[in-house]
């Protein structure tokens, strides 16, 4: 790979994971927790796979400020510079700002990567292949790729990225339009067009085009995080995440930006975003089931995605097409068509516990 030693990688693992409830909570979120049934994190696996890329050293991780230790803990020896805590939540388009700000000082010509830190990927020598073909290619363009992957449903879940024909060199496409979560009416038309990837968030840029486009669509942005260093005060650093906007990457540089291009990925892919999408990338057993941990007794019993504790058995009889999930404090049992209720079930079971401990407290 040309230029090895100015490649460097952000890897963005802010996320709260709640639609895997209750595996995934606020004090561990889903990039932490061991999904895909590996014995290694979604943060982990990412890590890993970056590792292929680049130097070790060459790899920041930006998380919420409450999970740094987390990180450290998940991947032990890394160096100040590579786990950045943001003080508050304000999406993409600012993470992405404050860890170029920090690469800049060490790498001024630095080629980025920027991945989040809690998505599958199958398939890992495609994936360095396309990855090392973006990377050549933003070497020698002042260009934005972005990866898409073939759609395989109309699922609303995902965004879509529209691609120009003919390629402009091997799977690698002008971007013409991107849509963000459409309606199933509309994404069943973008499917049967054959004009759209659904969007990876998986991006490659160089350094002084990253600094230019923030500049020119998101200046606000550009003239708070780009004076960022390793020695800025956490007061200063609070006060610059306080101000900013909250906006993603996408909607505030690569809808508006005239240089996107998309690289058709040959490597398989998932967000993993719901139970769903992981009972569709995760093996099953000869009636459909999915065991992502622990053990599972089934009887007359298919179609269902099973979650526990690596050390508990569930005996399982008469189900079809249902989550059953738990963590060391609660047990969920949901039809996998319902999982839009999760939000309301994690709800429900907090209130439930903060009353239990007033019950207890008054005691």
């Amino acid at each position: 790979m040309s230029n090895n030693e100015h490649i460097w990688v952000i890897i963005m693992a802010g996320g709260l994971g709640s639609r895997f409830w209750p595996i995934s909570n606020t004090d561990c979120p889903k990039q932490f927790v061991d999904t895909m049934g590996t014995g290694r994190s979604l943060l982990q696996l990412t890590f890993d796979r970056f590792e292929k890329i680049c130097q070790r050293d060459h790899i920041v991780v930006v998380t919420g400020e409450q999970y740094t230790d987390r990180v450290r803990e998940q991947v032990p020896g890394l160096m100040p510079w590579q786990v950045l805590g943001e003080p508050l939540r304000r999406n993409t388009a600012p993470c992405i700002a404050y860890a170029a700000a920090v690469i800049a000082q060490m790498d001024p010509e630095a080629t980025v990567v920027v991945s989040p830190a809690d998505h599958a990927v199958f398939g890992l020598e495609r994936f360095v292949r396309n990855l090392t073909q973006a990377i050549e290619c933003v070497q020698e363009h002042d260009w934005i790729i972005t990866f898409g992957a073939q759609p395989v449903k109309p699922d609303t879940s995902y965004g879509y990225i529209q691609f120009r024909e003919p390629a402009v060199t091997d799977n690698l496409y002008e971007v013409v339009t991107f849509t963000e979560k459409p309606p199933v009416e509309m994404a069943c038309q973008m499917i049967a067009s054959g004009e759209f990837f659904w969007n990876t968030g998986l991006l490659v840029w160089r350094l002084p085009v990253l600094h230019k486009a923030y500049e020119t669509y998101l200046p606000a942005i550009a003239e708070s995080f780009f004076g960022l260093t390793l020695n800025t005060t956490h007061a200063s650093l609070e006060q610059v995440y306080s101000q900013c906007e909250a906006i993603s990457v996408d909607h505030g540089i690569m809808e508006k930006a005239d240089n996107v291009h998309v690289l058709a990925a040959s490597f398989g892919w998932s967000d993993v975003e719901t139970w769903d999408s992981l009972y569709g990338v995760f093996r099953h057993d000869k009636a459909g089931n999915a065991v992502t941990s622990g053990v599972a007794l089934t009887y007359d019993t298919r179609n269902c995605v099973v979650a526990v504790p690596g050390e508990k058995i569930v005996v399982l009889d008469g189900l079809d097409g249902y989550i059953i999930a738990a963590n060391d404090d609660t047990i969920m049992i949901c039809r996998r068509k319902n999982e839009d209720k999760i939000f309301k079930f994690a709800n429900d079971v907090e209130m439930q516990q903060l009353l239990y401990s007033k019950v207890n407290f008054d005691k």
